[in-house]
């Protein structure tokens, strides 16, 4: 059994409270979450980091350094608080061990290729992504050669917008010039453009709409597609290949990319109906 460390920001939020047991369900036992540290208490619930170790079953311990040592494989969380994850990545991709860092990976380009190439400089085999990335609909659709497509789905757009710029990358490559956002305040919609000309647009929208996609393909074919399988699942999958010694599953280049459209978008949101280029 490989031991996994939970470094978060805080740790009563929704990934930390179910990431351990998927993982020690999904690896068969061969993971289990041994150690935690949270560097606040969670200002959601008032659940403290002490009380969340206890319900949980996790040991608590003291410093970053402690649970670096301690554990075999390392996952960084802190899910919507992208900002705090150079802080937290430093010292788990300085010891070369695995680590998977939560969505959103970073708020800035910069700030990706900085934990990058901290990773790259100590050996440390990383990933980030969107679960969203895995689910099995979309699985074989960028073999069939995308012209185009329409996303929409739920949330805000400053954390949920990975889960609709993400499948977008994974479908028609990261070589975007420039976004477009042509939405309102209450539906914030945007157009990404292609180096080649091509197009993708996503919408968000209120909690109760899917995650879903119209997809055109060459030879004049469209595809309608709503995300129903459980693609936290599938996620969680390639998270325990990776921690068991695979490959990282997503790119650095396409994590990269992700965040650069993000930080475009969340500017271009700034200044509806012209393109910003990134």
């Amino acid at each position: 059994m490989k031991t996994v460390g939970f470094i978060d920001y805080y740790l009563d939020e929704f990934h930390a409270n179910h990431y351990p047991g998927w993982l020690k369900e999904v690896s068969r036992g061969e993971l289990e979450v041994k150690y935690a540290y949270g560097k606040i208490d969670s200002p959601l619930g008032g659940m403290t980091t002490d009380q969340w170790c206890e319900k949980y079953g996790i040991w608590r311990v003291g410093s970053i350094e402690e649970l670096v040592e301690k554990s075999d494989c390392i996952n960084v969380l802190s899910p919507d608080d992208p900002q705090m994850h150079e802080e937290l990545c430093e010292l788990p991709l300085k010891s070369g061990k695995r680590v998977y860092v939560d969505k959103t990976f970073a708020e800035t380009k910069a700030s990706a290729q900085r934990i990058f190439a901290v990773a790259e400089d100590h050996g440390a085999p990383c990933f980030s992504a969107s679960a969203l990335r895995f689910a099995s609909e979309l699985r074989g659709l960028s073999e069939e050669g995308i012209t185009g497509l329409v996303s929409v789905g739920p949330g805000p757009l400053d954390n949920y917008s990975i889960h609709q710029i993400e499948p977008i990358i994974a479908l028609m490559g990261p070589d975007i010039k420039q976004v477009c956002f042509t939405g309102t305040e209450a539906m914030p919609a945007l157009t990404l453009e292609y180096s080649d000309g091509r197009r993708a647009h996503f919408s968000h929208h209120g909690w109760d709409c899917p995650f879903a996609m119209t997809v055109d393909l060459k030879g004049e074919k469209t595809r309608r597609i709503e995300i129903q399988s459980d693609y936290f699942r599938l996620f969680m999958e390639d998270m325990v290949r990776f921690f068991l010694g695979g490959e990282p599953p997503v790119s650095h280049q396409d994590t990269i990319a992700v965040i650069a459209v993000r930080e475009a978008a969340i500017k271009a949101s700034q200044d509806p109906g012209r393109w910003v280029r990134l």
